[in-house]
């Protein structure tokens, strides 16, 4: 059997297929149901995913809130321009960030954060660079870190070019702990009714928090997929949750997460627990999964479509396998399906 190689995560997209803009409302997007035991696929919308669930179900929603991450400043030296892309909070008034012309940004270098047009009311806000992050990331230090959602803009992916009418439409309707710099998309179909009639139905919702960040925006560059370094998140899963996830898994009812990154926290801490109990945990999520991952708790999983040679596709395929998620994205392709953050949604199970 040849090595896994990152191309094999590859595929053409048509870029029409790249959702602009979220549909409306959120429960309305098309959903293809992939059955991973024979293959079969089903075209459906989203608001009728509730008919493949059952009482007892579990649901695991990944309630991380998309904070103003997008800083704009000048540098108090030369007044140059610089962009901030907050990553994650180290400590108290210390994140590491993506900075536009970061490379000549030498430790002691201060940037005044502003925001064009906003007037005088705002309050100032300096960032001292005070050390090199991972990746060529900077790690900086501010002045007041409590002003900044006041001065920040909330990112969009850059693949999305068109500008957002609503910012809230990039946040899930249960979002709660800010801390991403992107949304956990699968949950963005969700809609308060939909949730309710869930409930309804006897489907139990659980919460994890896993706070996204640089990943999702970095592709893999190396030709085997296992050399390369996934970005670290921090995560939370409460002693409340993983007391209902081990009497789920005891009683033989279904697991399923909303999104990658709820699999993520779940298989991760997973690894640290004995099965089939879980322990509660909070730090640092570093777990890359690809195919041959054994998964310890997740049963189904609702994800959106994902970019080509990304680790979430990786994960993706780990769980429903490679080759029947290749055909599942042609025929996505073909049927006109919408790609990426604000697109379409698949049930795997």
């Amino acid at each position: 059997m040849r090595p896994m190689k990152t191309a094999d995560f590859d595929y053409y997209l048509p870029p029409e297929l790249i959702a602009q803009t979220p549909v409306e409302p959120r429960d309305h997007s098309r959903l293809m149901v992939l059955r991973r035991g024979d293959g079969v696929v089903e075209h459906r919308r989203f608001f009728e995913f509730v008919e493949y669930l059952r009482e007892g179900d579990v649901l695991v929603f990944n309630d991380s809130r998309v904070i103003p991450a997008r800083l704009r400043g000048r540098r108090v030296d030369t007044g140059g321009r610089v962009e901030i892309l907050l990553l994650r909070r180290l400590e108290a008034n210390v994140w590491e960030a993506l900075v536009k012309r970061g490379k000549r940004l030498r430790a002691g270098t201060s940037v005044e954060i502003s925001k064009e047009a906003a007037g005088d009311n705002l309050p100032r806000v300096w960032a001292e660079v005070i050390g090199e992050g991972e990746s060529g990331t900077k790690v900086l230090r501010f002045s007041d870190e409590a002003a900044l959602p006041e001065l920040g803009e909330v990112p969009l992916p850059p693949y999305i070019h068109t500008t957002l009418a609503q910012p809230e439409r990039y946040q899930t309707v249960y979002a709660r702990i800010a801390g991403s710099v992107a949304a956990p998309t699968a949950g963005l179909h969700f809609t308060p009714e939909l949730l309710k009639r869930l409930e309804q139905k006897g489907v139990h919702l659980l919460f994890v928090s896993l706070h996204i960040g640089l990943d999702t925006f970095s592709p893999v560059r190396e030709d085997d997929p296992r050399e390369h370094h996934i970005h670290r998140e921090y995560g939370v899963l409460s002693e409340e949750v993983a007391k209902q996830l081990s009497c789920a898994k005891k009683e033989g009812r279904r697991v399923i997460c909303v999104g990658t990154t709820a699999v993520r926290i779940l298989e991760h801490v997973a690894q640290l627990s004995e099965p089939p109990n879980l322990a509660p945990f909070e730090g640092w999520v570093s777990l890359f999964i690809l195919p041959g991952h054994q998964f310890r708790m997740t049963d189904g999983l609702i994800t959106n479509f994902h970019l080509p040679r990304s680790t979430l596709l990786m994960l993706v395929s780990a769980f429903a396998g490679k080759e029947l998620i290749e055909q599942a994205y042609q025929e996505a392709i073909a049927s006109g399906y919408r790609f990426y953050s604000f697109g379409d949604a698949m049930l795997i199970f």
